[in-house]
């Protein structure tokens, strides 16, 4: 696959074409494919004056691959290639994937770094092959290596997972932290502070807020909710995720469950995914006011938020993050999380911009949709401060700000 075009003159491994004159912070991006949630900030990050970026994927999946643990194939409806110069290298696996780590194979990236001369690079998590391959091709060459990554310590680990996980992070010159957990974690690794840089995890705040108002005012609530087979007039929270063990979407259907019949009558859940767990919740869900929407892509989520007056999110600390909470705030949703979701502790204010309950308790998670079942105003007042949330303190703008510091940190120049 070619690589894209940039503001300058670019060869397709990365290193300057004949005819560019000017120097600027030489940059590499390491990652494993194009991310919906990382493109944003590389485009913007293209887009500086001070900066050449280059990006480096180990693969590009077809649709199978990237709708693996959707249990349906697809391909992501927005772009994803543009905006930066990229190369798509050799994956050698013997069975390319995004799940394992020795899915992503690609030696190709020790004579890309070489050749390029950056000043720096950057690499997003050590979880396959091709992330480890670019540190040992920073190391050989003398070139400053970023991480950033997702782990934080909320899951317990064994004490030699985390003594290796220090030994790993005292190797990289900087790391970009993308929330308090994770920032946690990686002090009690042993990162000292001035080595840590705050890039927030985010979504296109303004995108999703767009469409999801353009759904509301398209059309009546009642039609809007008709489309997905909801009620018109019950509190209707949302669930939006893998059916997957780790994100505990039975949780949702065994705490409808558990209501008293007066209380349920007021909530209704709309289920949107797929996945090994979809054939068991539905039949669990069977008689509960519970609807499954099916996979909805980038362009149709946001009528789903629209639809709906709260976030469910009960997964285990598996759920690093939690960027389906990021994108229902910028909808004007508030969240209902667990405890052991990692972005619960900086974007869930209780009360103010969603609930915190812990993680597994069942009786819990019924008894916050019996609260907030029939409360739809108040709800929606707490959707605002959680849109105000993300809206000024989770951006690209941001993560680009965290990013320039750390390069000025380990270059020593400004970009």
């Amino acid at each position: 696959m070619p690589a894209a075009t940039a503001a300058r003159p670019r060869s397709r491994s990365g290193v300057l074409a004949p005819g560019a004159t000017t120097r600027r912070t030489r940059v590499a991006m390491v990652t494993t494919h194009p991310i919906q949630y990382q493109v944003p900030w590389l485009q913007r990050l293209a887009a500086r004056d001070g900066v050449e970026l280059h990006v480096f994927f180990a693969m590009i999946p077809d649709s199978t691959e990237q709708g693996r643990e959707f249990g349906v194939a697809f391909d992501w409806d927005i772009p994803l290639l543009e905006g930066y110069p990229y190369t798509v290298m050799e994956n050698i696996a013997a069975e390319p994937s995004l799940t394992r780590f020795g899915g992503c194979d690609t030696p190709q990236i020790y004579g890309e770094i070489r050749r390029g001369r950056f000043d720096a690079v950057i690499v997003n998590g050590w979880v396959v092959k091709t992330c480890l391959q670019a540190l040992a091709a920073c190391k050989l060459t003398g070139t400053p290596c970023i991480v950033r990554g997702e782990v934080n310590g909320l899951s317990r680990r064994a004490w030699w997972k985390r003594w290796l996980h220090a030994r790993l992070l005292a190797r990289y010159a900087a790391c970009l932290d993308i929330g308090t957990n994770n920032r946690r974690y990686l002090a009690a690794a042993g990162v000292p502070a001035g080595k840590i840089f705050h890039t927030p995890y985010c979504i296109d705040n303004a995108r999703f807020s767009r469409l999801a108002d353009a759904a509301r005012g398209s059309v009546a609530r009642a039609e809007l909710r008709a489309r997905f087979g909801l009620e018109a007039d019950r509190t209707t929270f949302l669930f939006s995720g893998k059916f997957v063990g780790k994100k505990r979407p039975g949780d949702i259907v065994e705490a409808i469950r558990r209501m008293g019949e007066a209380e349920r009558e007021r909530v209704q859940v709309l289920m949107v995914g797929d996945g090994p767990l979809g054939d068991e919740l539905r039949s669990a869900a069977n008689g509960l006011p519970i609807r499954f929407a099916g996979f909805l892509n980038q362009s149709e989520i946001p009528a789903a938020y629209a639809a709906c007056d709260a976030l469910l999110l009960p997964s285990d600390s598996g759920e690093t993050w939690g960027l389906v909470v990021n994108e229902a705030m910028a909808c004007g949703l508030p969240a209902l999380v667990s405890d052991q979701v990692g972005c619960a502790a900086d974007l869930v204010v209780p009360g103010l911009t969603g609930e915190v309950f812990g993680c597994g308790d069942v009786n819990a998670l019924s008894a916050l949709l019996g609260r907030y079942g029939g409360e739809c105003d108040k709800l929606a007042a707490m959707g605002e401060q959680a849109r105000h949330r993300v809206a000024t303190g989770y951006t690209f703008d941001l993560v680009v700000r965290g990013v320039l510091d750390a390069l000025r940190s380990v270059t020593g120049r400004d970009a």
